[in-house]
C-alpha cells in the first residue's frame, strides 16, 4: 500500500473522545502521513480543556498525528445561541486559518462529520487551495437533525441549511455514510448516487470482551443487583424522558439500577428529574469517564442501553454505541426504531422496544432481568459474532485505505 498525506478536518479530536481519533492513529501507524485540522477542545462541557484556551499551542503531536488547532468559540451550556457560534467559528476560523497552518501537499483530504455539517466548509475551502479529493464521512444529516433535536423550527433557516448542504455534497468527490439509511437522504440533497458508500462506523480496539472479576462494582461505585448501563452523551437525541419514565415503570423492582457513564447538554435536567421523581435509589449518574476505562465498566453492568427519540431521522441512524457495545460482548436493550433495531434484533444481541414507549422499554428490561446469567451471556456472544461479521475494525480501515489509494491513483492517472 503506498505511502499517503492524509489532511483529517474535523471540529473534534483528542482529548474529546470521537471515533475519528481511533482513525487518525491507525492510518498514521499504517505509515501514512496524517495530519489533523481542528478546534479547541471544549465537548461535551461546553467550557476549554484545562491546559487548552485560545492561545494554546497551535501545534501537537498525538501518537504520531500531527494536530494542528484553530481558535473557537466554546459551545458553551445548554444555550442555543452558543453552539450556533461554536459551529460558525470553526468553520470561519478553519476556512481562513487552515489553508495556512497545513502547509505542503495533501494527496487527499477526509472531513469527519458527527454534527455540524458546516465542518466540511473549510475542507472545500482547502480542497481548492491543495487540489486534493475530498472525502465526507456523513455521521449525522442535515437539516434532519435539527427538526429531530427541536433545535431550528424557522423555515427560512431550515431552507437556507438544505441549500448549504446541497452546495457541500456538490463539492465533496466521495460521500461516505455510517448507516444504508442515510443513502436516500443525501440523494435527495444533490448529491449522485454513484459518489455515495456505505461506510459504518466500528469500536476502537480497546472494546473487547472482559472477564468479570468480581469486585469491579465497589471500585466503579455501580450498586449491587442488576445494573443496566447507559454510556455516552446525554443528550436531546437520546430521550431520557422515556428512560426515566421507564424507570418509573420499574420502581417496585428490588435491586434494580440504571448506571448512566457519560456526560452532556441535558446532564443537569436529568439530576432535577431524577430528584422530582425520586429515583435516586435507582438511577444512578456517574458523570464522564476516559474511554480507555468502557470496557471495564460495561463488563460491570449485566447489560447495556441505547435509546432515540421517535424521530424519522433517528430510524435511519445506527447510534455508534452499539458497535461498542457489541465489540465488548455485552446484551444490550434498544429503545429505538429503524436501524439500530434491525441491527440489535438481527444480531439476536437482545430485547428491542419501539422509540418513545416507556412500558415497552420497561417490559424489556423485566424480560433481560428474568434470564439467566447463561442466557444474557449467549446474547452477548451473538453481539460479538455480529460485530465481527459487520463492523470489524480492521477491514473497514482497511477499505477505506484501499479506497484513498485507488482514488488517488486514478487522480494521478487522468
Amino acid at each position: 500500500m503506498q505511502k499517503l498525506n492524509i489532511l483529517i478536518v474535523s471540529q473534534y479530536f483528542y482529548p474529546e473522545e470521537f471515533r475519528v481519533n481511533d482513525l487518525a492513529v491507525e492510518l498514521a501507524a499504517r505509515g501514512h502521513e496524517v495530519v489533523v485540522l481542528t478546534g479547541v477542545p471544549n465537548y461535551p462541557k461546553g467550557k476549554f480543556f484545562d491546559g487548552y484556551g485560545w492561545f494554546c499551542p497551535s501545534r501537537q503531536e498525538y501518537q504520531g498525528v500531527t494536530v494542528l488547532r484553530v481558535p473557537l468559540l466554546p459551545r458553551g451550556h445548554q444555550q442555543s445561541w452558543r453552539l450556533v457560534l461554536n459551529y460558525v467559528s470553526f468553520a470561519l476560523f478553519a476556512s481562513i486559518v487552515g489553508p495556512w497552518r497545513c502547509r505542503g501537499a495533501f494527496d487527499v483530504i477526509f472531513v469527519y462529520e458527527p454534527s455540524p455539517i458546516t465542518v466540511a466548509i473549510p475542507g472545500i475551502v482547502l480542497r481548492w487551495f491543495k487540489k486534493a479529493p475530498l472525502l465526507l464521512w456523513v455521521q449525522d444529516l442535515w437539516p434532519e437533525s435539527l427538526v429531530a433535536t427541536g433545535a431550528v423550527h424557522s423555515r427560512a433557516i431550515l431552507a437556507a441549511v438544505s441549500k448549504l448542504v446541497r452546495w457541500i455534497y456538490r463539492h465533496c468527490d466521495i460521500i461516505l455514510v455510517q448507516s444504508r439509511g442515510f443513502i436516500h437522504s443525501v440523494i435527495t440533497m444533490g448529491a449522485e448516487r454513484s459518489r455515495i458508500q456505505y461506510f459504518p462506523n466500528w469500536a476502537e480496539a480497546l472494546y473487547v470482551p472482559q472477564e468479570r472479576e468480581g469486585e469491579e462494582r465497589n471500585r466503579l461505585g455501580i450498586p449491587q443487583g442488576f445494573c443496566l448501563m447507559f454510556a455516552g452523551n446525554i443528550g436531546v437525541a437520546q430521550d431520557f424522558p422515556t428512560i426515566l419514565s421507564a424507570m418509573s415503570e420499574l420502581r417496585s423492582e428490588k435491586d434494580f439500577h440504571l448506571v448512566v457513564v457519560g456526560d452532556g447538554r441535558m446532564a443537569s435536567w436529568v439530576r432535577e428529574e431524577i430528584e422530582r421523581r425520586r429515583l435516586g435509589h435507582m438511577v444512578h449518574l456517574l458523570g464522564s469517564h476516559p474511554v480507555e476505562t468502557m470496557p471495564t465498566y460495561f463488563v460491570a453492568a449485566d447489560a447495556m442501553l441505547v435509546t432515540l427519540k421517535r424521530e424519522p431521522i433517528f430510524a435511519l441512524t445506527i447510534p455508534g454505541k452499539i458497535q461498542s457495545y457489541m465489540a465488548c460482548g455485552r446484551p444490550i436493550i434498544a429503545g429505538l426504531d429503524g436501524e439500530g433495531a434491525r441491527v440489535t434484533a438481527e444480531a439476536r444481541a437482545g430485547f428491542v422496544a419501539p422509540a418513545e414507549d416507556a412500558q415497552a422499554l420497561a417490559a424489556a428490561i423485566r424480560k433481560m432481568m428474568a434470564l439467566l446469567p447463561k442466557a444474557r451471556a449467549v446474547l452477548g456472544r451473538n453481539a460479538r459474532e455480529y460485530y465481527d461479521a459487520h463492523f470489524d475494525r480492521n477491514r473497514l480501515i482497511d477499505e477505506l485505505e484501499k479506497q484513498m489509494t485507488e482514488f488517488v491513483t486514478r487522480l494521478r492517472n487522468v
